[in-house]
């Protein structure tokens, strides 16, 4: 399971990978935070300025087709 979503309202980027409660989460790089769960899995990662650290193709990728 494997969900992308975009907030524009907060210019943020989020790639959910597994179905988990979120029981930390970490700045891994400069606007880059990555959420985990109990077992320590990564459970998603959030972009944040994502409109100027990310391609519009992967913000809008309908827009790409």
């Amino acid at each position: 399971m494997v969900d992308w979503r975009y907030d524009s309202d907060a210019d943020a980027a989020y790639l959910k990978l597994i179905d988990a409660k979120v029981v930390e989460s970490g700045e891994v790089a400069h606007d880059v935070v990555v959420d985990y769960d109990a077992d320590d899995r990564i459970v998603g990662i959030e972009i944040l300025h994502a409109s100027r650290r990310l391609p519009d193709a992967v913000i809008h990728p309908e827009a790409a087709e």
